[in-house]
């Protein structure tokens, strides 16, 4: 053991150790603790991993570069897009035709044609209801999304997919904003230069291909950046087609329902929202019901997006929308559709400025002309049948104050029946032959000879025209003849004046279509219009001078006080004297008062008029007039199916007495132009007051038939010649 060392050595200080401060509660030293490095491997997976971490990585650092350089270069093009966006303004009228507004006699708008603007309208000025109702159907998440829903394309493409479709087939999965961008074409006007026609221009804004879709979700983020939420929804409100001709809320608006786009209803609202899925089908001038149908799932969007409360939408339900009184009338129907094709196309059909058209339709005659059809047809007409019919009503100048085509009147673009159908004149053609002879200067009391008369027709054999009722009656008048509408004395009288005249006389009256050659000429075998023998028959009113009816009275562009046109038809040229054509209307007022038209007397008014009845009863006419209106009604079957117990005489006459009767009610007794005739030029005339018709002898002693023995004899000038028994009663 060593002893411990008690007194330092002598003569060497002894160093003192410094003495150690105390540390009372010191924190410990906290030291970064030290991540301990995986081994690494070695060998082949050492190897394998580390080139697969490399390759990774590679992979990421070229990703995120070419990521980067993508949305780069996307941002570069959505720049550019959107300064090349115009002006929000520029955009609210998109349409590549202008409208046409046609007004009546009285200066009141009765049809739009063409692509009707009603005025710029905004998200904020149309009804909250529309607007609700357009986001609830087109896009929900309108006020959510950048331009472009992603969810809303991935469910579209699952839908497509699941329905056997391509994946941009059917469903788009468009936002507003991407409709807005097909809307204005993304930005590509239409240049007529191209080579396109206007339609192939539009298809092209509307094919789906990636490329376009593309483009498409690229224009809409710039759109989105350029315009608010609101201006895009108001460009879509102005824009969009809606069905019937109209563009844009404020134009269906007023189409539809006869109010402001900012007035409609939730149902208004719902049905104009349901409308941009399929304008054209959809629209409730086409169909009303299927319209209303939409509606009301466009109702029930609304009530499960909370636009509407469950009552709302409850009432909305049971009350759907109607087309207003307005909105009906305003389709204009047959008389729009003919003064649109009467005028020049490119102010009409294919305008691009917006047209006023005043016409000479006047709304109380039309009205009066469609109740008188449908009365006809609900009282005296079987129900179901197929018939159809069709009115003319015009002034003695040749102005049409109102038409139907057809028995369904609330149309646009229909077949019209009263201008388009060229159908067989029957005994309606008459007048003409009666015209000619007149003229030459017979008598109303120059007898004629009805009798068997047979005509041999070269190329043919012999042809022998029959009376309607199969009997003969001897020596008659040329006013008997036509009042019971005897065929014989039409063709004798026909073929004494010559067919070349009478043809001259009936074409120079106005009917403009290619008249029969051979004998038959007389008995309406040639086929002409409604409207054209309509137009014949105000001649023969008038005083024998032609006329060219017309609907047009002036067209002008909206906002210019001076019309670019006047009218183009009236009275024409004269074909036979002012004497003849009183006569002719002494002879057909006997038809009305004493003859085959008696039914269509009403009101102890003068009257004038001749029926008519084709051969196999396909067609029937009736014809006539007051001295203030001239009107024309044909009836038959669109497939020339025989009328089953008709003639002129019969329902013709009905539908043309209760028009008629209707259009002349509060107007006073005026006398028609007629003039009493003058004494027989032949052997004498019809004993007044008496039923006895005089006996003419055999040998014919009347200057008509004794100028058919001596020229003619048994044969005949013509050609051929259709059925012998044509005519009617």
């Amino acid at each position: 053991m060593v002893a411990d060392k008690r007194y330092p050595s002598k003569g060497k200080p002894t160093a003192k150790k410094p003495a150690k401060k105390s540390v009372k509660n010191a924190a410990p030293v906290k030291r970064k603790a030290r991540k301990p490095q995986r081994p690494k491997r070695g060998g082949i997976i050492g190897f394998f991993t580390g080139i697969i971490s490399w390759v990774l990585r590679l992979i990421w650092k070229i990703t995120w570069r070419l990521t980067a350089a993508v949305v780069l270069v996307l941002a570069v093009i959505v720049g550019y897009l959107y300064t090349t966006l115009p002006p929000l303004e520029a955009l609210l009228d998109g349409r590549a035709r202008g409208s046409v507004t046609l007004l009546d006699r009285d200066g009141e708008v009765f049809a739009w044609r063409g692509d009707q603007f009603g005025g710029v309208v905004t998200a904020d000025s149309v009804s909250p209801h529309l607007k609700n109702a357009v986001i609830a159907t087109e896009d929900k998440r309108f006020y959510r999304h950048f331009g472009v829903s992603p969810r809303g394309i991935a469910s579209a493409v699952r839908i497509n997919l699941s329905e056997g479709r391509g994946p941009l087939q059917g469903h788009g999965g468009s936002t507003i904003t991407q409709q807005v961008a097909k809307l204005i074409c993304l930005g590509e006007p239409y240049d007529p230069s191209a080579g396109m026609t206007e339609k192939e221009y539009e298809a092209s804004c509307r094919r789906t291909s990636i490329r376009r879709k593309v483009k498409e979700a690229l224009f809409s983020v710039a759109m989105e950046l350029k315009y608010s939420k609101d201006d895009i929804l108001s460009i879509y409100l102005n824009r969009a087609y809606m069905g019937g001709g109209a563009f844009g809320a404020e134009a269906a608006a007023q189409r539809f329902f006869g109010k402001p786009a900012a007035a409609v209803t939730p149902a208004e609202g719902a049905m104009l929202a349901g409308l941009l899925t399929a304008p054209t089908t959809l629209s409730p001038t086409n169909n009303l019901d299927r319209s209303q149908n939409r509606a009301a799932t466009v109702i029930r969007l609304m009530r499960e997006q909370g636009y509407l409360s469950q009552k709302e939408a409850d009432f909305a339900q049971a009350n759907p929308a109607e087309l207003s009184q307005a909105a009906e009338a305003r389709a204009g129907g047959y008389f729009a559709d003919w003064v649109m094709s009467t005028g020049p196309e490119f102010f009409t059909r294919n305008t691009t400025e917006d047209v006023r058209i005043k016409t000479t339709l006047d709304q109380r005659i039309q009205k009066a002309a469609e109740e008188g059809l449908q009365w006809v047809f609900e009282n005296k007409v079987r129900e179901g049948s197929q018939a159809q019919a069709a009115i003319v009503v015009m002034s003695a100048d040749g102005a049409v104050r109102g038409m139907v085509g057809g028995r369904k009147t609330k149309v646009a673009g229909a077949f019209n029946r009263a201008t388009q159908a060229l159908r067989q004149t029957g005994s309606a053609f008459k007048p003409f032959v009666y015209a000619a002879a007149l003229d030459l200067g017979y008598s109303p009391n120059d007898l004629i000879v009805d009798e068997p008369y047979c005509l041999n027709i070269p190329g043919s054999g012999e042809w022998c025209p029959r009376n309607y009722t199969n009997k003969h009656y001897g020596a008659v008048t040329l006013t008997k003849a036509l009042e019971n509408s005897l065929n014989i004395p039409a063709v004798k009288i026909s073929e004494s004046v010559g067919r070349e005249l009478v043809s001259r006389v009936a074409t120079e009256f106005g009917i403009r279509s290619d008249l029969a050659a051979g004998p038959a000429l007389a008995l309406g075998a040639s086929e002409s219009t409604l409207i054209e023998m309509t137009g014949a028959y105000a001649g023969i009113l008038n005083g024998g001078s032609s006329v060219t009816p017309y609907g047009l009275i002036e067209l002008t562009l909206l906002g210019d006080d001076e019309p670019l046109m006047g009218t183009g038809g009236g009275i024409g040229e004269r074909v036979i004297q002012e004497d003849a054509a009183r006569q002719l209307v002494y002879m057909m007022e006997k038809v009305i008062s004493e003859g085959t038209g008696s039914r269509a007397q009403f009101g102890g008014r003068e009257l004038a008029g001749k029926t008519g009845t084709t051969s196999a009863a396909k067609d029937a006419w009736f014809i006539g007039f007051s001295a203030d209106y001239v009107t024309g009604v044909w009836m038959g079957y669109d497939d020339n199916t025989p009328l089953t117990g008709v003639t002129g005489g019969g329902l013709p006459t009905d539908i043309w007495r209760e028009t008629m009767s209707r259009v002349h009610e509060g107007l006073p007794l005026n006398p028609l132009p007629m003039q009493s005739p003058d004494p027989a030029s032949g052997l004498g005339e019809v004993q007044r007051g008496s039923d006895q018709i005089p006996v003419g002898n055999n040998s014919g002693g009347t200057i008509i038939d004794q100028v058919l023995r001596d020229i003619f004899g048994n044969s005949g000038q013509g050609s051929s010649a259709p059925a012998p028994n044509a005519g009617d009663r």
